[in-house]
């Protein structure tokens, strides 16, 4: 059977979607989208991806929202210092053994983020 290799992008309606992108930019540096062929998108780390369906009831994130992007970091404390010292308020959550640290944010349109440092693996 083939499979998918991972994610080739994710699309999300936005009221103000060039003010919205210039924030990922800047926040979480996430690269615009290229407007020409030779334009280079943002190049994500190696890494493992959750793919998971939510109830629809979840309280884990906002209910307004159908989706929260999850997005893996190397050092979780020192993004959550840079993002409040930028204004941005994190919610820390507790660390899930075996799994990492989370924090959850949201961009300026309200949708919800989760950041992700995974549990280095044992040795």
């Amino acid at each position: 059977m083939e499979k998918v290799l991972g994610f080739g992008g994710l699309f999300f309606r936005a009221a103000a979607p060039e003010k919205l992108a210039r924030w990922y930019l800047d926040h979480l540096g996430i690269d615009l989208v290229p407007q020409t062929a030779e334009g280079q998108p943002w190049v994500a780390s190696g890494g493992p991806t959750v793919f998971a369906p939510f109830a629809a009831d979840t309280t884990y994130f906002t209910v307004e929202k159908a989706v929260m992007v999850n997005f893996r970091v190397a050092r979780l404390e020192p993004m959550l210092a840079q993002l409040e010292e930028a204004g941005i308020a994190c919610t820390r959550l507790d660390d899930m053994p075996g799994i990492g640290k989370f924090a959850h944010l949201h961009d300026p349109e309200g949708n919800p983020i989760e950041l992700w440092e995974p549990e280095a693996p044992s040795a």
